[in-house]
């Protein structure tokens, strides 16, 4: 255990696992993002974004700057929670899990990306599931949501399959491109009716008990 609840928390399921993202597993993945693999085509992530950056020691540099400004910025009115996700003992992606103005509407948002040599075996899918079990079971949200842009099918159809309902449109711009952008949106009840009782959330209290004060 360390001094810092939120390093502290993972989430399992059958097939994977979501540790909180320390210095030590941000290390492991970096390769990953050093080498591009947590983009794709068609380019994933709206403006700005560090994985973009074409220099891939600069890349990883800024990548990591995020999370641990992510980090310092944690309160109970706006949080950031990054997550290693692990298959077999190696890490494979990110997941993060976003509330803003969480202590008045309980809303969520969702981030991920996963590693292009391990796409298209049900692990987008899998971590998203295990990161809303933490927000529904874990932080009692009220409704997630989530975006994708139209040609991202996969993320799209993710969402789709998890009971999320669209939730309009809207445009955002990816490497200075305007680009369509589905919404998604996921309740509570929706949530509720296909909660999966195979998934176990690790040293959630702490981090719950400490958010609320901060």
């Amino acid at each position: 255990m360390t001094p810092y609840p939120f390093l502290d928390v993972s989430i399992h399921t059958p097939t994977l696992q979501l540790h909180a993202a320390t210095d030590a597993l941000l290390a492991e993945l970096s390769d990953a993002v050093r080498d591009g693999k947590a983009s794709a085509e068609p380019v994933p992530y709206d403006d700005p974004m560090s994985l973009y950056e074409p220099d891939a020691d600069l890349r990883v540099a800024k990548w990591m700057q995020g999370i641990w400004r992510g980090r310092g910025a944690l309160s109970a009115q706006f949080w950031r929670l990054y997550f290693v996700v692990m298959v077999d003992g190696k890490p494979v992606g990110m997941q993060d899990l976003i509330g803003t103005s969480f202590s008045t509407f309980g809303t969520v948002a969702t981030f991920s990306w996963v590693s292009a040599d391990q796409r298209r075996l049900g692990i987008g899918h899998e971590m998203r599931a295990a990161v809303l079990h933490l927000a529904f079971d874990g932080f009692a949200a009220t409704e997630a949501h989530s975006e994708a842009f139209v040609d991202n099918h996969g993320s799209n159809a993710i969402s789709r399959n998890l009971g999320y309902v669209p939730n309009g449109v809207e445009w955002a711009t990816r490497q200075d491109n305007p680009a369509l952008m589905n919404r998604w949106r996921l309740t509570r009840d929706n949530w509720a009716s296909q909660r999966r009782q195979d998934i176990e959330l690790y040293n959630i209290d702490p981090c719950r008990d400490l958010l609320v004060r901060l």
